[in-house]
């Protein structure tokens, strides 16, 4: 198992060991001990899974009163999977990192607490599987809008399909108050 540091630090790359062979593949998807020495000392308490259509960009999300990080992995399908470090004081406050998730790549990527996470589906569909380090508080949720101009993430869907509450994200500058630091 490979842990790869991204330009922000505490966003990490995880890539899995696969063990294949002519019946199929294995690999470990989560272990504490490795995950810990890997940089991920997190202690997960809530697993959610997803399935979208091509197009749907679901994000930015973060938690305000229950900041999570977040263990992302696409179990089906392809995603763009993007990170966006929103706590304020931060030397890289506003950059982002993106990755490509796929069944095919197995890999995962760790968002960690005070970061927004968004993705969007390029594949027909996918499925998310991830990992959450605190429960979700549905009062505590911000929304960043997808296209705020200060982050400038050139997502690879122009026309996404978004949620209600996506389409009505906020920009960074006006969520100036809820930002953690």
């Amino acid at each position: 198992m490979e842990f790869k540091p991204t330009k922000l630090a505490g966003c990490i790359v995880v890539v899995p060991k696969v063990f294949a062979d002519p019946r199929g593949w294995f690999f470990e998807s989560y272990r504490a001990d490795r995950y810990a020495a890997g940089g991920i000392d997190a202690t997960f308490v809530q697993d959610n899974h997803s399935r979208s259509v091509k197009g749907t960009l679901r994000g930015l999300h973060a938690q305000w009163r229950k900041p999570q990080g977040k263990l992302v992995r696409c179990t089906a399908g392809e995603i763009w999977d993007v990170a966006v470090d929103v706590r304020k004081g931060s030397p890289t406050y506003g950059e982002w990192v993106g990755v490509t998730l796929s069944a095919e790549n197995k890999q995962q990527l760790y968002v960690p607490p005070g970061f927004v996470h968004g993705f969007v589906v390029v594949s027909e569909h996918a499925e998310l599987e991830y990992k959450c380090t605190d429960v979700y508080d549905p009062g505590g949720e911000l929304t960043v809008i997808w296209n705020d101009p200060q982050i400038g993430i050139p997502w690879p869907e122009q026309e996404p399909l978004l949620s209600d509450k996506d389409a009505k994200g906020k920009t960074l500058a006006e969520l100036a108050d809820l930002l953690p630091r």
